[in-house]
């Protein structure tokens, strides 16, 4: 009974056929954007650099939030709108009172204090207002202490997750928020373990 069958022939015809009413019949949406596709892909790409960059974590002071060698991205614009929040991460210019960093060093670190505040590091804990934070982030609780530190106008109290390997705030005191270039959105590559 095969010849009532249709052969792959009469098929391929139909297919082809029915292709042409589709409404990408002529396949055009494939070919190289014309000079207004151009320029809204250069817009976007400029705009894009404008308000973010990838960046590559060199330290393990974020760890186990961020490891050496993820690749993450950061947006530029947000701060222009509002103030930087506690718990964010945030990539800065190093701050200039400390020898040895020059302005284009870039840190990433979390915001875990903000103006007004009074934060002090004690057996093992982060404390803000003399409230002792649960921080389910970061490596492990910290091993030393800080003094009492009051945040002033202007400035963000930052701290890396890994609080026993990071050079933060607990050194060099509150950063100034002009200091902050951006804000973390997501990690877009981890290189594997092995």
């Amino acid at each position: 009974m095969s010849f009532l069958r249709p052969s792959a022939l009469y098929q391929f015809l139909i297919t082809c056929l029915s292709v042409r009413w589709m409404p990408c019949e002529s396949w055009g949406f494939l070919r190289w954007p014309g000079l207004d596709g151009s320029l809204k892909i250069l817009i976007g790409l400029l705009l894009w650099s404008t308000f973010s960059e990838i960046r590559f974590i060199p330290s393990s002071s974020m760890y186990p939030t961020l490891r050496i060698g993820d690749r993450i991205i950061v947006e530029k614009a947000s701060y222009y709108f509002r103030n930087p929040s506690i718990h964010e991460i945030v990539t800065f210019r190093a701050p200039f009172q400390h020898p040895g960093l020059g302005e284009e060093d870039v840190f990433m670190k979390r915001i875990v204090a903000k103006a007004g505040d009074l934060v002090q590091v004690r057996d093992g804990s982060l404390y803000v207002n003399g409230i002792a934070q649960n921080e389910d982030f970061i490596a492990e609780h910290p091993k030393y202490t800080s003094d009492l530190t009051y945040v002033p106008v202007g400035y963000v109290y930052v701290l890396g997750d890994n609080r026993n390997n990071s050079f933060d705030s607990h050194v060099w005191g509150p950063l100034p928020v002009k200091n902050i270039a951006g804000r973390y959105l997501t990690r877009c590559y981890r290189p594997s373990d092995s």
